[in-house]
């Protein structure tokens, strides 16, 4: 690995988790952890380009149909992929065609020729981690075989004690809270060889365990809201990503796009960022 290479564009692919979801900004849209690092290299690098291709509720499949191929015909010089958790958290689930098309889609974004970078996804701590630890460590293993293959870095969120706190996470506790994604993009940062700005896994501060009536309050909330809305997709054969595209992807010219900032001194939100027009 080349200690800081200058990165002169980025763009990733994913679902929900690169897509940025649940850090949210008072416009209604999503930051994230990518946008966050786009920021960070475009401040570092005048004429910074980046696109983000996630979209939330996708799976390998449609990541690797979808995603894969636009990303790596923009040739950017750093691309990230981080999937396949939406697939082995199903019910229902054959991990060996998931690890499968994972390789597929590494091997594409692989051939764009830039700096890939693939992770090992946080897992927050209680039932549902333990109940899919398996699929997951499989998974995980055949990432880290897939970036040996493609020269590839790994981001090893899944062994974070600090990311796996309850505190970490969303009410729909599917997805980090802003803290959360300002940490990945931290070991992001640390990963591609630049100077730590802080210790991104360090542990939160002891925090006093709530009662029972807070407690099962939360669960029904979280019930109520997220998790009977879920089933309900489930059931029917519906995605929260149906009829959405990437953020930087236009679905009508179907073609992603760059975007960079206007004052690449203080890039600001990706969302503020223009558009570069071929």
């Amino acid at each position: 690995m080349e200690m800081n290479a200058r990165y002169t564009s980025f763009v990733a692919v994913g679902d929900s988790f690169t897509e940025g979801m649940s850090d949210g900004l008072p416009d209604g849209t999503y930051r994230g952890w990518a946008d966050l690092l786009a920021a960070r290299l475009a401040a570092r690098t005048p004429g910074f380009r980046y696109a983000n291709l996630a979209v939330r509720g996708k799976l390998i499949g449609q990541i690797a149909d979808d995603q894969a191929g636009p990303a790596a015909a923009m040739g950017a010089d750093l691309v990230t992929m981080v999937g396949g958790l939406n697939d082995v958290l199903r019910p229902k689930c054959e991990v060996a065609q998931v690890c499968e098309r994972f390789s597929a889609a590494a091997a594409v974004l692989a051939r764009g020729g830039g700096q890939l970078v693939l992770m090992r996804s946080p897992g927050r701590q209680g039932p549902v981690l333990e109940r899919f630890r398996p699929r997951m460590e499989q998974l995980y293993a055949h990432i880290d075989a897939v970036a040996a293959r493609h020269g590839a870095l790994v981001v090893d969120l899944y062994a974070s004690r600090a990311l796996a706190d309850p505190r970490m996470w969303a009410d729909d506790r599917l997805h980090l809270t802003a803290e959360g994604h300002r940490r990945v993009a931290e070991a992001v940062w640390q990963t591609l060889g630049f100077a730590a700005e802080s210790d991104w896994d360090a542990p939160l501060p002891p925090a006093a365990t709530p009662g029972w009536r807070a407690r099962r309050s939360a669960d029904v909330r979280f019930a109520r809201e997220h998790l009977v809305p879920w089933i309900g997709r489930r059931l029917t054969g519906r995605s929260s990503g149906d009829g959405r595209s990437g953020a930087q992807f236009s679905a009508e010219l179907g073609r992603a796009f760059w975007v960079t900032p206007a004052d690449h001194a203080d890039p600001g939100p990706v969302t503020g960022w223009r558009r570069v027009e071929p």
